[in-house]
């Protein structure tokens, strides 16, 4: 049975200090996409007016709530012990939002109970490796 859940957030967007922006954001985990989760953003949140997703390595965003992680588009590192910054890097810009450290783990509790980590590739793949082994394939 496939499980796909939303979790909402509301998350700041930090802007040239002082300035930052309070938004709602959706975080998604989608066990046919296991390694992975989704932050998604309203369309009012983004430049030219239309949602905006972001998909990264489950791993690094728990990896990010307890030290600096990340390579590429996506760095996750908490700021306190209450909240978690993720930037987010694209040929348009920069966006550094800041979430509540226990609205993402709470999410990511909920994913690691979907599928917990280490069974992302799941029973099927070493069933069917097995099956066809035994075959003699």
């Amino acid at each position: 049975m496939s499980a796909v859940f939303d979790h909402p957030v509301t998350a700041r967007l930090i802007a040239e200090p002082p300035a930052t922006r309070e938004l709602s954001a959706v975080l998604r985990y989608d066990d046919a996409d296991p390694l992975a989760v989704r932050i998604v953003f309203p369309a009012d949140a983004s430049l030219d007016g239309a949602e905006v997703a972001w998909a990264f390595a489950r791993e690094l965003l728990d990896a990010g709530l307890h030290g600096p992680a990340g390579e590429g588009d996506v760095h996750v590192w908490p700021r306190d012990g209450s909240r978690t910054v993720i930037e987010l890097l694209s040929k348009e810009g920069v966006a550094v939002v800041e979430f509540d450290s226990g609205d993402l783990r709470s999410f990511l509790l909920r994913s690691y109970d979907a599928v917990a980590a280490g069974q992302e590739h799941g029973e099927t793949d070493v069933e069917m490796g097995l099956a066809a082994l035994l075959r003699g394939v």
